[in-house]
């Protein structure tokens, strides 16, 4: 293999297959490398799916975080089209410019799926009147979902698109990154080095901690960011039949009256699936939705999330949220799980209640008390949030509405870039979850297409 590229790409994640498939669309006139530590999406599967064992077994790399797409390609495929959330990517390139750009990425992925799929829209929808009747706030967005099935398949097409053009190495971590003379030079886990004129550091959320240190060996300003803690919510899909079949996913937000403190709803996943995920050796929850009506379940799952940003002295808020989620797993072995009937007596769910329930899990996991893990304040907001949405769902707050806990969103640092989402280091450039700038696979997409083009200017 050539050791010698003008671009490499580090991580295959969302921005980075978008960036090598939109270097790959313009010919661009360079050699490319993209490398990643997890594997190549054909060997992306989880022993938990195929029934070789019941529980995370914390595999080295986690086929749900790592590899080619990275944590979304065995997500529920969904793309939100929006600059109200997934992060910020409008205030580097401005509110028109990542809208056109994550409008394009969709076109790209309908036309690698090649099936029609309904565009989804809150602007013509009532529910938002109703949401602010009862002091909720419904947020814009048009959202496509591919559903998992489509989305692996789609993302294989696009591997074999661009792998004619960009050179990937897989199960292979980068170890330092040095700059002499306009060149950059890395070395691998593998003993190996590799030299590039630029550098596109896309690792994701699962490599916040490596970003970091990337940053930090270059003296690129970092400035630290939130952490979202809380729980996914399991219930028969009635109870929200009414409002994703207008809209499919609903970000509705509530400010609590105890603490004012924001919740919100995140990834919401009709007949779907709560899965278990594994980041940096922690786990924690995740959802899942399938396109394929035979793999749906009689289940709606989502996340309610309270948000946490931190003031001096204490910077590091996705240890706040290790340290939470390393709480459960001591507790639960893996995830906890408790119907919202016993949290509300103030008694741990057992075995034996679990099994009166009327809601199956779609996740086998351990049954206890989300008390004696999730901070008193964070977990009486997610109980207040639970009753107000029981206004617009009912049937939301009943005995049976199921918590696996914990579930937490690390958000990376926010790297300090460019409009062009350069670093200060000329031709290190951060895209993605990864550069804290971006949030969703729609925007963090968005992300390698910007760069993409920008690299694309600069060789033509």
């Amino acid at each position: 293999m050539n050791k010698d590229y003008d671009i490499i790409i580090v991580g295959a994640g969302a921005s980075g297959v978008f960036a090598s498939y939109e270097f790959t669309k313009l010919n661009i006139d360079a050699k490319i490398l993209m490398i990643d530590s997890g594997n190549p999406i054909e060997k992306r599967i989880c022993p938990i799916k195929t029934g070789k064992v019941p529980n995370c077994i914390s595999c080295v790399p986690c086929n749900i975080m790592n590899g080619f797409g990275g944590a979304g390609t065995l997500s529920d495929g969904k793309y939100n089209i929006t600059n109200n959330f997934g992060g910020d990517l409008h205030n580097f390139v401005g509110n028109e410019e990542a809208i056109e750009l994550m409008e394009y990425v969709d076109s790209v992925l309908c036309d690698f799926d090649g099936q029609e799929s309904k565009l989804y829209s809150t602007a013509s929808t009532n529910l938002k009147t109703v949401a602010l009747q009862n002091n909720l706030h419904l947020l814009d967005a048009k959202v496509r979902h591919f559903g998992t099935d489509r989305n692996i398949e789609i993302l294989k097409k696009m591997c074999s698109y661009i792998e004619d053009k960009v050179e990937m190495i897989w199960r292979t971590t980068v170890d330092t990154v040095e700059k002499k003379d306009d060149i950059f030079t890395i070395t691998t886990d593998k003993g190996e080095s590799y030299t590039c004129k630029d550098l596109i550091l896309s690792a994701g959320r699962s490599g916040s901690k490596w970003i970091s240190k990337i940053c930090e060996q270059e003296n690129v300003n970092l400035q630290s960011n939130k952490v979202d803690i809380g729980v996914r919510v399991e219930v028969p899909a009635e109870v929200f039949k009414h409002i994703t079949d207008e809209v499919y996913e609903s970000k509705i937000v509530y400010q609590t009256q105890q603490y004012n403190d924001l919740v919100r709803t995140f990834c919401m996943n009709p007949y779907g699936e709560v899965v278990a995920e594994n980041t940096n050796g922690i786990i924690t929850v995740n959802g899942h939705a399938y396109a394929d009506p035979e793999l749906q379940s009689e289940n709606t799952n989502f996340a309610l999330l309270v948000s946490n940003t931190f003031t001096e002295p204490f910077r590091d808020s996705n240890e706040y949220g290790e340290s939470i989620a390393k709480l459960s797993n001591m507790l639960g072995g893996g995830v906890l799980l408790q119907r919202f009937g016993d949290l509300i007596k103030g008694r741990r769910s057992s075995e034996r209640r679990m099994k009166k329930c009327f809601t199956r899990p779609t996740l086998k996991a351990t049954a206890g008390d989300l008390s004696l893990v999730i901070p008193k304040r964070q977990l009486d907001d997610i109980i207040e949030m639970i009753y107000a949405l029981d206004k617009i769902a009912p049937g939301m707050a009943n005995e049976d509405t199921l918590l696996y806990g914990v579930e937490v969103k690390f958000y990376n640092s926010r790297v300090e870039v460019s409009e062009n989402l350069e670093t200060s280091v000329k031709g290190m450039y951060c895209v993605g979850d990864g550069s804290g700038v971006t949030h969703s696979l729609s925007q963090a997409s968005a992300s390698g297409i910007h760069i993409a083009r920008i690299l694309n200017r600069k060789y033509k």
